[in-house]
């Protein structure tokens, strides 16, 4: 059908439950378009690691399908998985956890290279991924002799290299100065990729993302613009989302938008 585009990932009543018969999805629904920025929200245990475990195939075994860009993730199809993580790029909480190459080109050129990307393709990723998160002049530095912020990006960088459809982002903002934080932030609004953030981080959530879900106990219970779910104290009292003291997240959101119109 004209003017349809295939949403860049689609989950259609998903569940899940762990060994032990604890039910971790409860028929989860989401569907991104492609450039789409999305925070994931949440209580602690509400659900979100798992779901973003099911994006590329880590998790896996309960009903419903996720698909990505209209692939669906299929478990059993090594092949298919090996796309399917090609396109679904997951930067983790701790950098340490994606750093451990002797340099940050070496680290950044890792994921490529395993596809069999070589020579002056693989060459031009690295140098292509580094511009793109502002840590070129690092690239022939030993990683952990970095800060944690340059850490974070060139953790984000590893991913880039791969090219991904989908950028998913564990808590971005977590043990940043404020100054690492906000350069974070521009490199993630220059992006584009479709980007899904978890994060307990509202603030950053309603700066980078205009659009977000809460899911708890399991189950997706809110989706709307970021400004309009923060803005409402009932909604994040019962899913125990509490903003900084003082916030307002409307106020906020005005001065956000007159920054971005008079830079």
């Amino acid at each position: 059908m004209i003017g349809v585009t295939t949403p860049a990932l689609r989950i259609s009543g998903l569940h899940f439950a762990y060994p032990d018969g604890r039910e971790a999805l409860r028929g989860v629904d989401l569907s991104l378009a492609p450039g789409e920025r999305v925070a994931l929200l949440g209580p602690n245990g509400a659900g979100k690691t798992t779901l973003v475990l099911h994006l590329n195939g880590i998790l896996h075994g309960g009903p419903g399908r996720v698909e990505i860009s209209g692939m669906p993730v299929t478990p059993g199809d090594r092949a298919a998985i090996a796309e399917i993580r090609r396109r679904v790029g997951i930067v983790f909480q701790d950098p340490d956890d994606q750093l451990f190459m002797p340099t940050v080109a070496e680290d950044v050129a890792f994921g490529p290279a395993n596809l069999g990307v070589r020579g002056t393709e693989l060459d031009d990723r690295v140098s292509e991924a580094l511009a793109a998160v502002g840590m070129s002049e690092h690239r022939d530095q030993v990683p952990h002799h970095l800060s944690f912020g340059q850490r974070r990006r060139v953790a984000v960088a590893t991913v880039l290299a791969m090219r991904p459809e989908i950028l998913v982002l564990d808590e971005p903002s977590s043990n940043l100065d404020p100054a690492s934080r906000r350069e974070l932030a521009e490199i993630l609004e220059s992006l584009p990729v479709t980007v899904l953030m978890v994060t307990h981080d509202l603030p950053y959530a309603l700066e980078l993302c205009p659009r977000s879900v809460i899911i708890d106990d399991g189950r997706l219970v809110a989706d709307g613009s970021t400004v309009t779910l923060l803005a409402d104290r009932e909604l994040m009292a019962s899913h125990r989302l509490e903003l900084p003291f003082g916030f307002d997240p409307v106020a906020a959101m005005t001065a956000l938008a007159a920054r971005r119109k008079n830079p």
